[in-house]
């Protein structure tokens, strides 16, 4: 950094003197160094380095920004899996219709006398939630779901700042190189795209159904969306993010560990496709369907799966096939990832990737005991919450061994 900031030092013999502000052009008579001719692109004061870079700053060395980068995207990633978990939470004590518009700057001050909560309390008493579901809902009772969804909501703003505030400080330094600044764009865009999503998903939830007297809930298709958008958004940050902290391994290409890398793949999409089926159980409630394992009722396959027509509304719509589907995909990942594991014993890996390989197995073995436990015991908030934790968690870990065994480019 000091051959950076201080280039001329080289440059003076005899008695030490340092022009900072002068030009070269013009020495100043009581000084009397001697000069080295300046060879191309060597600058004689630091406002000269700073005029050079055009932005009057000096920028990091490349390994530093990365550094920097690579933590900033970390932060970015835990604060996308709090908005997921805090959602989740949302969803399970059903309080995501309880604020029904949207205003980016307007709703960011709560009600605060009682007049306003009355009458946030009449707006929600004119939609379908509070008609057929909560009519003898108390004010009380209230403020806790709209508090609640006011959290998801504010910390979706928070996670927004994360990611643009810093983009543009990076941008403006010079920290970031032209392929990290598409992707940092894109992150952003997905952000701001995540936000509308939610509204959209919000507002399916909020309309009149004349002729239907079920229970008001969002859009299972938008709630998936809007599931799948935030993973999306959160396996970006933390790839990018893994990739600039962790150095690679300088693994050797052979044919196994080509097999255990392409298998590595595949099990992550998996358990990336396992959570979101978890947003179509989430979204009809069909975790209280058959609350036993490991038959569903008295068979191991429902009479009633296919009773929807044309048979692919089946996968999407009906609840029973939902929570069968979910069943099979939670079923396979562990298995994969099982296999996966004993792979991975099978060729010399450095120590931080088996233990990579090691945290995915717990993660996998626990989360399945605790989508049982939830599903036993009818879907307690807590525990269900934990569970849904629990996908985020062992989606992490499948990054994590991927991007270990990622190919070092030549």
């Amino acid at each position: 950094m000091q051959r950076l900031l201080f280039p001329p030092f080289r440059a003076l013999k005899g008695r030490q003197c340092l022009q900072l502000l002068a030009p070269r052009a013009a020495p100043r008579a009581q000084c009397d160094c001697i000069r080295r001719p300046l060879r191309p692109g060597q600058y004689s004061t630091i406002s000269e380095v700073a005029l050079q870079s055009g932005r009057g700053t000096v920028s990091l060395p490349s390994k530093a920004a990365e550094q920097v980068v690579g933590r900033w995207l970390l932060v970015c990633s835990g604060t996308v899996a709090g908005a997921v978990i805090l959602g989740g939470v949302t969803r399970l004590t059903e309080s995501g219709l309880s604020m029904v518009d949207w205003h980016l700057i307007k709703e960011m001050k709560p009600p605060t006398s009682q007049e306003e909560w009355e009458a946030e309390f009449q707006r929600y008493q004119q939609f379908p939630e509070f008609k057929i579901l909560n009519h003898d809902m108390t004010l009380t009772e209230f403020k806790f779901i709209w508090y609640m969804e006011y959290s998801h909501r504010m910390w979706g703003r928070l996670v927004g700042l994360a990611y643009i505030l810093p983009a543009a400080y990076f941008w403006r330094k010079g920290w970031l190189s032209r392929g990290m600044k598409g992707r940092v764009l894109a992150l952003c865009g997905l952000v701001c795209f995540q936000g509308l999503l939610g509204w959209y998903m919000v507002k399916s939830g909020l309309e009149e159904k004349p002729d239907s007297h079920d229970i008001p809930r969002v859009s299972q298709y938008r709630l998936a969306a809007h599931l799948g958008s935030a993973l999306v958004l959160y396996c970006a940050s933390l790839w990018t993010s893994l990739s600039l902290l962790l150095p690679p391994h300088k693994l050797p290409e052979t044919r196994a560990l080509l097999w255990l890398r392409r298998f590595a793949h595949g099990t992550a999409g998996l358990v990336f496709l396992t959570a979101l089926s978890g947003a179509f159980v989430a979204g009809l409630d069909a975790g209280l369907v058959y609350n036993s394992f490991p038959k569903m009722g008295e068979s191991w396959i429902p009479e009633d799966l296919f009773t929807f027509s044309p048979i692919l509304r089946n996968v999407f719509e009906n609840p029973t096939t939902v929570q069968f589907d979910h069943r099979i995909l939670g079923i396979t990942s562990v298995t994969a990832i099982t296999v996966l594991y004993f792979l991975s014993r099978r060729i010399p890996l450095p120590r931080r990737t088996k233990m990579a390989a090691v945290t995915l197995l717990a993660l996998a073995y626990t989360q399945v005991g605790l989508g049982i436990t939830t599903l036993l015991m009818y879907v307690p908030t807590p525990l269900a919450a934990t569970h849904q934790s629990g996908s985020l968690a062992l989606l992490t870990g499948a990054l994590w061994l991927m991007n270990e065994l990622r190919r070092v480019p030549k």
